[in-house]
């Protein structure tokens, strides 16, 4: 098993060896693709999930530094934190398998702290919008969380299909 994300299309694919297992919408970085530390453009080429953080945790729970806050997130913190992109739910944390690409000095992905994480629902999905990370809605982060190991190797791709 393992994920394919699309950066073009801003789709998931949750993928066996023969077949599409799931598919879902996502929000990729408002600068593009990239892999330059400080870009804030979603890193390409072949990653692994590195950690899983938040098993457990309630739909919509707020993480700061990889940590539960204790907030369960509601639609005023847009309001009191406008413009913060919100990390919710769950955490996929991304590591780079490409030496020099997307693994080592200023292009380690785990370094950059890139993640596949849950989102408010007002965050549109489908178009462009992140920091660098690859965000879900919460329902969709739970359930690939709950399918995908620490290991799952993550291929991000900005090729035209």
């Amino acid at each position: 098993m393992h994920i394919e994300i699309r950066l073009r299309q801003q789709e998931l694919w949750l993928l066996s060896e023969r077949d599409i297992v799931r598919g879902y919408s996502v929000s990729t970085a408002k600068n593009g693709p990239g892999e330059m530390e400080n870009s804030e453009c979603t890193p390409r080429g072949w990653h692994a999930i590195w950690a899983k953080i938040g098993a457990g945790c309630a739909s919509g729970t707020v993480f700061v530094a990889r940590q539960p806050d204790g907030r369960v997130y509601v639609p005023e913190f847009r309001t009191l934190f406008p413009g913060k992109d919100w990390i919710l739910t769950r955490i996929l944390w991304l590591t780079g398998l490409q030496p020099a690409f997307n693994q080592g000095g200023s292009v380690d992905t785990k370094n950059r702290f890139i993640y596949i994480h849950g989102a408010p629902d007002d965050v549109a999905m489908g178009t462009p919008g992140s920091r660098g990370c690859i965000r879900m809605p919460n329902a969709d982060v739970i359930d690939l969380f709950d399918r995908v190991e620490a290991g799952t190797r993550v291929l991000i791709r900005d090729d035209a299909l």
